[in-house]
């Protein structure tokens, strides 16, 4: 047990030889493996998200593909096809959503058609193509980025799409410090050498002992009055579905065992909160005209939720 708590740490390690800054990205990424949910990834370009992305799926000792969004994507390039040889055999060629860690990239550029392809792939980790199920690897997980909302030649994300995303998380550029580090280590960085310091049954074996972290009943009533205070703001159109409530729950336990505890504090919670529901929140017109955002209302809602003090 005691060697699986130091899964974790050994993978954030590796990564953090390449990947430099960034800890809320990694550790959502860690918590969002464990919960066994996807993460979308914001920010500008040039901000090492498919850095991030590579050196994490080698780390866990897992397949990384890469898929470039784009207009004239099809479902069948993600998903796969049925190749017929002369002989009338047909033959099923994978599609690169066959990996362990899919990095969708600027996700908003395909059309809805094409992005309902990976719909199936985040929610029941399987593929149909003509009435054939193909089971997906595991661990599987899909990182996706966008491109800037409204942007020219962009698809906004549908609303059933984006809640499939446990966590979205900000990739922002470096503080001067980091930047510094970068242009030292530059090249090192340009063709790192990144090692597997697990593998996949053992991140299975790790995922068993987090779904075993104790959340007392006091926490599970916080979570629902605080996604349910979130609905019933007046500034609220379409509050988080209950997928918010799971991702925040799981994702306490992730953390909770990261963090080196079988049990789950209301802090694990609250640290979840900015990446798990802000993205759920669909704002009322005038609220947006008044320049108010989601985070805003998930503040708001934290604030004048009373916190549990019992319940371990």
């Amino acid at each position: 047990m005691e060697d699986l708590r130091r899964v974790p740490q050994r993978i954030l390690e590796e990564v953090s030889k390449v990947v430099i800054g960034k800890d809320d990205a990694k550790e959502i990424l860690l918590v969002a493996l464990l919960a066994e949910g996807h993460v979308l990834v914001e920010g500008l370009a040039g901000t090492a998200k498919t850095l991030l992305c590579r050196t994490f799926s080698q780390a866990i000792g897992g397949v990384f593909k890469r898929i470039q969004f784009a207009p004239d994507l099809l479902p069948s390039d993600i998903t796969g096809f049925y190749l017929y040889w002369p002989s009338g055999e047909p033959r099923f060629q994978p599609g690169p959503i066959f990996a362990n860690v899919v990095l969708a990239d600027e996700l908003n550029r395909a059309t809805p058609r094409t992005q309902a392809a990976l719909l199936e792939a985040m929610q029941e980790r399987q593929v149909t193509v003509e009435r054939e199920t193909h089971p997906l690897p595991y661990p599987f997980m899909v990182v996706a980025s966008q491109l800037v909302y409204g942007a020219e030649g962009t698809y906004p994300l549908t609303e059933v799409q984006i809640d499939r995303f446990m966590f979205r998380v900000w990739s922002g550029l470096p503080e001067p410090e980091e930047e510094k580090r970068i242009l030292e280590r530059i090249e090192f960085l340009d063709a790192p050498d990144v090692r597997p310091v697990t593998d996949p049954e053992e991140i299975r074996r790790v995922c068993e002992e987090v779904r075993k972290v104790y959340v007392a009943e006091e926490l599970r009533d916080y979570i629902v009055r605080l996604v349910g205070r979130i609905r019933g703001d007046p500034d609220v159109l379409a509050g988080p579905s209950p997928r918010g409530s799971i991702a925040l729950y799981k994702g306490a336990r992730a953390l909770a065992f990261l963090r080196g505890r079988d049990y789950v504090i209301p802090d694990d919670i609250k640290r979840l909160v900015p990446f798990a529901l802000p993205h759920r929140i669909k704002l009322r017109p005038e609220a947006e005209m008044e320049g108010l955002s989601p985070g805003e209302v998930v503040e708001r809602a934290l604030e004048e939720t009373p916190v549990p003090k019992g319940g371990l």
